[in-house]
């Protein structure tokens, strides 16, 4: 499951809640500023708040150019605002203003950037040898399990559960006060990353977890309590030997990541010495611009700096010979800024970890509670009595016996990596977060299909997926391969930018400045994101060259004249740098979310 950002589809504001916009607008307000223009959208409102109807109120995040004093909380406070958080992380007040006061408030020549604080949506069985990541066993001698390692949860909090071992050495609630998982994600995640059962192990099962819960029992949450938590992380870094964050979240993209408020934090984090994990959404399946989910990756996974996670089908086999990308997950580029994404992929399709009990996910869907010796009675696995599934008795609204769940999306691919990093920590404390990064996409396995085809258990619907840069990466998380690596890349790991020619229609990576994939130092493009399999034989990496109209893979290009999808797709038909870039002229959210509610719904075999 990914969880979005985004909640009361079609309403705008209102005192009570974050200023949102129905999705038809939003797709179209999220591309306005081009990216060959290398600068901000002349406003310093984000585009949603340019849309609110004066008499309104909303609640924003003001960005400032220097950390914020007293003085400038002052100044809100004149203007009728509210506060509601000091964002220090990113130079920044989370507050609820009138809409009529947003424009005087942008004026300010202190002030850098003002967005809406968006409502964010909380976007192992056979996982871990998939990944080859079972006994991390490193020379022969020495068994690794992220012993001593932190990694912060941000996600819906963790459940109190056997298999965590009283691992969970910090625990925050950045909704209310309840330190527990009510919605039942979080501890889902954190199992993954560090579970420690008898049955289900996951990725580091020796793993100190930080939990900082942003999302309440409907899996609801504000831009503000994430970016506060990310700033806890920071704070509590030394105590807790904070080296990873893991996001299983995010949200629709209404600016470039240089002014989105949740990109600044996340570079905020990792410039403190923290990895941080994200999840690339589950909107593959979106073809409602004629793009076939190219261009639907979210934030904050549209950050350079980040390490940006789709997810893959482990087909149920500890094989990976097998194993295939689910269909839903998230192709880049990113909009507006057209960054290559994700960065590589893992298991997140039918993945098993910890229950929370009583959770709002394990009412929702007792079918993905999964059987064995930890479930007592009933023909229906996990469930005992009553005519309601999953309720005991008609009172009790939570499961008695069952220890596991089964959720799918790239929320579930992201702590694979998460718990992956925490091994390679172990191993190397010194490895810093663009190092962690470079190797795990270096050594990611590069041997895929042109292409494979998928079916929706529930409705019954074919999905073709083709295996090209933005769609897995640098390719197939491979930790055995991470752990035996001892490269170490200098400066940092920006993943780069795809532009294309307008005169040739050839697409070229622009390194920017990053170092690491820059192809004089370090390590070659070609080293990172293979050439044989991603691209196709044809593709000319000394000019740089990623695709045009002689690339191949098969006949599977994303874009260029021979591309089977047409030649709208990725880039649109109306110019390279036009508001039809990425995503078109016809909406890409549409009005029905790719998962819906149900976990189950994204769910393939």
């Amino acid at each position: 499951m990914f969880l979005s950002i985004f909640r009361s589809l079609g309403k705008t504001v209102s005192s009570a809640g974050p200023a949102l916009l129905p999705f038809e607008t939003i797709a179209k307000l999220a591309l306005i500023v081009p990216l060959a223009s290398g600068c901000f959208a002349a406003s310093k409102l984000s585009p949603d708040l340019e849309k609110l109807k004066s008499g309104d109120t909303a609640d924003i995040i003001v960005q400032y150019r220097t950390q914020p004093t007293d003085v400038h909380l002052q100044k809100l406070l004149a203007k009728g605002a509210k506060s509601n958080r000091s964002l220090s992380l990113i130079k920044a007040h989370a507050v609820t203003v009138p809409v009529a006061a947003l424009v005087d408030i942008a004026a300010d020549p202190d002030v850098a950037y003002v967005s809406a604080d968006r409502v964010v949506k909380g976007a192992l069985d056979i996982t871990v040898p998939a990944v080859n990541a079972a006994g991390a066993n490193v020379n022969g001698r020495f068994t690794l399990n992220g012993a001593g390692i932190g990694v912060a949860v941000v996600d819906s909090g963790i459940a109190n559960h056997r298999d965590l071992k009283h691992r969970v050495v910090y625990n925050e609630n950045f909704v209310g006060r309840d330190r527990g998982d009510a919605y039942g994600h979080g501890t889902h995640v954190a199992g993954i990353i560090g579970g420690a059962g008898a049955t289900y192990r996951g990725m580091a099962p020796g793993v100190n977890l930080i939990a900082l819960r942003v999302l309440d029992s409907t899996g609801s949450g504000t831009d503000s309590a994430v970016i506060a938590a990310l700033q806890r992380a920071v704070e509590l870094k030394d105590t807790y030997n904070i080296r990873v964050i893991n996001l299983s979240l995010g949200r629709p993209v209404y600016e470039r990541f240089t002014s989105d408020p949740l990109c600044q934090a996340v570079e905020a984090a990792w410039r403190a010495g923290i990895l941080v994990v994200t999840a690339a959404g589950n909107f593959g399946r979106d073809n409602s611009a004629g793009n076939l989910g190219y261009g639907t990756i979210l934030s904050p996974g549209i950050d350079p700096f980040v390490l940006t996670v789709g997810a893959m089908k482990t087909e149920d086999t500890v094989t990976r010979v097998d194993d295939m990308i689910a269909s839903y997950s998230s192709k880049g580029p990113t909009a507006i800024d057209h960054i290559v994404k994700p960065d590589l992929v893992a298991p997140g399709n039918l993945v098993v970890s910890l229950l929370a009990p009583h959770s709002t996910l394990s009412q929702l869907y007792p079918n993905n509670i999964v059987g064995g010796s930890d479930i007592i009675g009933g023909t229906n696995p996990g469930i005992i009595g009553g005519t309601n599934p999953g309720i005991i008795g008609g009172t009790n609204p939570g499961i008695i016996g069952g220890s596991y769940f089964r959720l799918s999306g790239t929320s579930m691919a992201a702590p694979v990596v998460s718990g992956a990093a925490a091994l390679l920590l172990q191993k190397d404390p010194a490895l810093t977060p663009d190092q962690l990064k470079a190797r795990l996409m270096k050594t990611a396995s590069k041997n895929f299909p042109v292409s494979s085809v998928a079916t929706d258990p529930v409705t019954g619907k074919t999905y073709t997926s083709y295996y090209d840069l933005f769609t897995v990466g640098a390719g197939y998380l491979d930790v055995a391969a991470a752990l035996a690596s001892t490269d170490v890349a200098n400066g940092i790991a920006l993943s780069p930018t795809a532009v294309q020619d307008p005169a040739t229609g050839n697409v070229y990576l622009v390194d920017t400045c990053s170092v690491v994939w820059g192809t004089s130092v370090v390590w070659g493009t070609s080293v990172v994101w293979g050439t044989s399999v991603v691209w196709g034989t044809s593709v000319v990496w000394g000019t740089s060259v990623v695709w045009g109209t002689s690339a191949v893979l098969g006949d599977s290009v994303v874009w260029g004249t021979v591309a089977p999808f047409g030649t709208s797709v990725v880039w649109g038909t109306s110019g390279t740098q036009a508001s039809s870039v990425v995503w078109g002229t016809s909406v890409v959210w549409g009005t029905s979310v790719v998962w819906g509610t149900s976990l189950s719904d994204i769910a393939e075999r």
